[in-house]
């Protein structure tokens, strides 16, 4: 199973220069690859997330892609309702964690262990300057430091927490910034897991 989920959030689409850009080279490849697109402010305008059809399609998938911009240093609002909602004790973590103590030792079809084993791979944008991620500059940290999130939400589910794709700056970006970095997110998608391993 190499399937990818990408789950797509951005709360103003129409504004969007640098993710609209990126939806529309994965909606490119949709055809070509195993690879399942989900529009969350698209689909539910009323955050009324349907969990079960939610579950079914991270079911398929072997990679979670999170396509969105940071916003006030996390993710919008939307796709953290959808990590409250469709990351369910039971399903996506809990007893085999509880009780085993790492999913590693968790047999597989334990309660709790449906996302182990996957791959879940962060594609954001920033509005701030690389630069401006830094101790000395106004955002104070590194951009490293907003991740912990991400990241333990994705080892408390078992999930492999790729190297993020970062397009820092995009209020600025150049259409040919803005074209290169798409390219580059469409070969990681055409090349996935290749560039995963290791």
């Amino acid at each position: 199973m190499q399937g990818i989920y990408l789950i797509a959030a951005h709360p103003a689409w129409r504004e969007s220069r640098v993710n609209s850009r990126l939806l529309e080279a994965a909606q490119a490849l949709a055809g070509a690859l195993p690879l399942d697109i989900q529009d969350l402010y698209g689909s539910y305008p009323d955050y009324h997330i349907d969990v079960a059809a939610e579950q079914a399609r991270v079911d398929r998938a072997r990679l979670l892609v999170l396509l969105h911009p940071i916003q006030w240093y996390s993710m919008p609002a939307l796709q953290k309702l959808w990590f409250d909602e469709v990351l369910t004790y039971g399903w996506a973590f809990g007893p085999a964690t509880s009780e085993a103590g790492s999913h590693e030792q968790a047999p597989a079809g334990t309660p709790g262990t449906a996302l182990r084993g996957k791959d879940c791979w962060l594609v954001t944008t920033t509005g701030g300057p690389a630069e401006s991620y830094s101790a000395e500059s106004y955002n104070g940290q590194p951009f490293e430091a907003y991740l912990p999130p991400y990241r333990q939400t994705a080892a408390v589910c078992g999930m492999r927490f790729l190297p993020p794709l970062v397009l820092h700056g995009a209020h600025g970006a150049s259409r040919q910034d803005i074209d290169a970095h798409a390219e580059a997110f469409a070969e990681r998608l055409r090349s996935y897991p290749h560039w995963a391993r290791g």
